[in-house]
């Protein structure tokens, strides 16, 4: 798959800071910082001690070294863990249960429009029952570079650029294709229960 790389371009600071007050106004609290490294302390800073987390498959939270803070640090009860020791077999609706109504879910996502439209691709649809509803509270890191005008944009490049990407990620991790199976879009949400950490840095798909 060719990989349309404008995708790839940084926003610049007067449209990260449009997106960011349309995100407000649409109900996701959002925060623009200048690194991953600041992303990450802010996780920190936003998740209790203690609390339940759910880590969402995310390149860009492998980047800034979340996913370990989550599963390595002993800070969170991390639901991977639980997970880990369900057979997948005879309890794979209690795992279901587990990965979408977890207290703290953290993630990303593909795509984050000027209006403040949020979209996120998947084959399995895994994340979008927590990111959607489940989940008491959703944090999302976002590299700048997801960014775009309009829907329009959003959709062209999750097929443009999120996909190939995930389908080289995927091919040789383990030899198959991927697809984009499923599309949520979020537009408004109630104050209080999803939060957004802009980062002026390339990170993720």
């Amino acid at each position: 798959m060719k990989i349309n790389k404008k995708f790839a371009v940084l926003a610049s600071d007067k449209a990260i800071k449009k997106t960011a007050l349309a995100l407000n106004r649409n109900g996701i609290e959002t925060f623009v910082v200048d690194s991953g490294k600041e992303a990450k302390k802010k996780i920190l800073e936003l998740i209790p001690h203690g609390a339940e987390v759910m880590n969402m498959t995310s390149k860009t939270l492998e980047t800034i070294n979340a996913v370990s803070a989550v599963l390595e640090s002993g800070r969170y009860q991390a639901v991977r863990h639980k997970l880990a020791v369900l057979d997948k077999q005879t309890q794979k609706s209690e795992m279901k249960k587990l990965r979408s109504a977890p207290a703290w879910a953290i993630g990303s996502v593909h795509a984050v429009t000027f209006d403040g439209q949020v979209v996120a691709a998947s084959e399995s649809g895994s994340q979008f029952g927590a990111y959607a509803y489940g989940a008491g509270r959703v944090v999302w890191v976002v590299g700048a570079q997801k960014i775009v005008k309009n829907f329009n944009q959003a959709i062209k490049r999750v097929y443009e650029y999120s996909l190939p990407l995930e389908n080289q990620r995927v091919g040789e991790l383990y030899g198959e294709e991927s697809a984009v199976a499923k599309l949520l879009v979020i537009n408004q949400e109630k104050p209080g229960r999803i939060v957004m950490i802009i980062v002026k840095e390339k990170l993720g798909f």
